[in-house]
């Protein structure tokens, strides 16, 4: 699970950032640095237990590396995940003792048949190299045509979380005719090969940029963040409903870009990252509700 360990520590690098032109209508949303201009298309990231650290990795046609960079946007070390590759790696979480997962399961045209989680052994930003010492390999129930018909496009899936042994899948709508419709998916974190189980159809306001989820994080309250480029969804007892009938709020960030990563920092406080597309992107951002 996207979570932090330690909140007054991280509140504390945090207040000493450089802060720079609010750029949002939103007081709440505001810039913190420039991401390393190495990190063009950041799609995940995770606060490392190293408070002035965090890890991020980037999408399809990047390198299969892990990055850390601190609290001024200095990039600190690239570790090579050696016996693997990035196909699309799309999420990066972590879970209660800290262990690190890359979901390589970006699905663009809804036809891959290689979907897979990645549990790598990264202890710290000095590691030159790490390793997957856990493949949880699995395909979507419901899906029989690869692609299915555009109407239904609804297997891609950017966002993920762990929690008491399983991974829950947010997938990101690309169908024709968005209707800001959503599967989740529960899977096992084991080694082997999974059917994941369809556990709920849910439904976000809005269109496309409003709506179609790029990331995900829990806090210790077990409530789910789901990131969009205009705003965060905070998910509330997703899991006291037994996945049905969940709470979903709307919080506009007054701000739209592609944002692709989110990790919570405490119960109420997020950071979010975008991809670089002009002077005034490839930012990470604190966002309090």
């Amino acid at each position: 699970m996207k979570y932090f360990v330690y909140p007054l520590a991280i509140l504390a690098v945090l207040s000493c950032y450089p802060k720079s032109e609010n750029t949002s209508e939103n007081q709440n949303f505001e810039v913190i640095t420039k991401l390393p201009k190495k990190l063009k298309e950041l799609s995940g990231m995770v606060v490392s237990t190293d408070p002035k650290t965090i890890w991020g990795i980037e999408d399809q046609g990047n390198k299969n590396a892990i990055y850390a960079f601190g609290e001024n946007g200095k990039l600190l070390s690239e570790t090579l995940v050696e016996n693997t590759e990035n196909t699309d790696w799309e999420d990066l979480i972590k879970d209660k003792e800290n262990n690190i997962y890359i979901g390589d399961f970006g699905n663009n045209d809804n036809d891959r048949k290689n979907l897979k989680i990645l549990k790598v052994d990264l202890k710290n930003p000095e590691q030159e190299t790490t390793k997957v010492i856990q493949t949880t390999a699995f395909h979507y129930e419901g899906q029989t045509e690869f692609p299915p018909k555009k109407s239904h496009w609804l297997y891609d899936c950017e966002a993920f979380v762990e929690k008491d042994g399983y991974f829950y899948l947010f997938t990101k709508n690309r169908s024709k005719g968005f209707d800001g419709t959503f599967y989740v998916f529960q899977i096992p974190n084991k080694e082997g090969n999974f059917e994941a189980k369809k556990i709920a159809t849910l439904q976000l306001e809005g269109g496309y940029n409003d709506a179609a989820i790029t990331s995900a994080s829990i806090n210790s309250k077990n409530q789910i963040a789901l990131l969009t480029h205009k705003n965060l969804y905070l998910v509330s007892d997703f899991f006291k409903t037994n996945f049905k009938n969940p709470q979903i709020k709307k919080l506009p960030f007054g701000h739209e870009s592609q944002k692709e990563a989110l990790v919570f920092i405490n119960n109420n406080s997020v950071l979010i990252a975008d991809e670089k597309d002009g002077k005034d992107t490839g930012n990470l951002y604190r966002f309090e509700f």
